[in-house]
């Protein structure tokens, strides 16, 4: 897997689900992009003086976007990506992530972006961005305020990667070729 298998459709006019999606999609690319290719080692890399792995990165996105899917469409988000029941806390995903083996972290992180990709699709369509969405008690947003919100978290954390990678073989820029 590498970030080719993202699809990215350009979107230069659209309606606003269209183009957030779209911004999306392309801070995937980037992310896939940065943190391709690399050995177990590599996605454990610290750059010092932050604890944050590219491996952390990875899962907790993972985890992130899983958890925001599932409150705009209404559902419950799937089990918890590391950690046993009761056992996961904030820094369970930063801590064992880089213990996973790359296959198993680019396919947790793919499988994620493509199946929260898929039902985002869906949660345009169906009504839109305004429908509201409820993931902590007394918390009430609408769609389009999460799906902003994983946003920027993506390109949050896509410039800590892209920092990450750059000390580790010197890969630097914005896009993919």
């Amino acid at each position: 897997m590498d970030y080719t298998d993202i699809p990215l459709e350009d979107c230069r006019t659209g309606v606003e689900g269209a183009m957030l999606l779209f911004a999306l999609d392309r801070v995937h690319r980037q992310f896939a992009w940065k943190s391709g290719g690399l050995t177990r080692e590599q996605l454990g890399t610290k750059h010092p003086p932050s604890g944050v792995t590219i491996a952390g990165t990875m899962v907790h996105l993972a985890k992130v976007e899983e958890q925001w899917t599932a409150a705009a469409a209404g559902r419950e988000p799937g089990p918890p990506v590391i950690g046993a029941d009761g056992e996961e806390h904030y820094d369970a995903e930063w801590r064992e992530a880089p213990k996973l083996s790359p296959e198993a972290l680019y396919e947790l992180w793919y499988g994620t972006i493509a199946r929260c990709r898929q039902e985002w699709t869906a949660l345009v369509a169906d009504g839109g961005l305004d429908r509201e969405c409820t993931d902590d008690p007394g918390y009430v947003v609408n769609r389009r305020r999460r799906l902003v919100d994983i946003l920027e978290e993506n390109l949050l954390h896509t410039g800590q990667t892209s920092i990450i990678r750059e000390s580790i073989d010197g890969l630097v820029g914005n896009d993919p070729p």
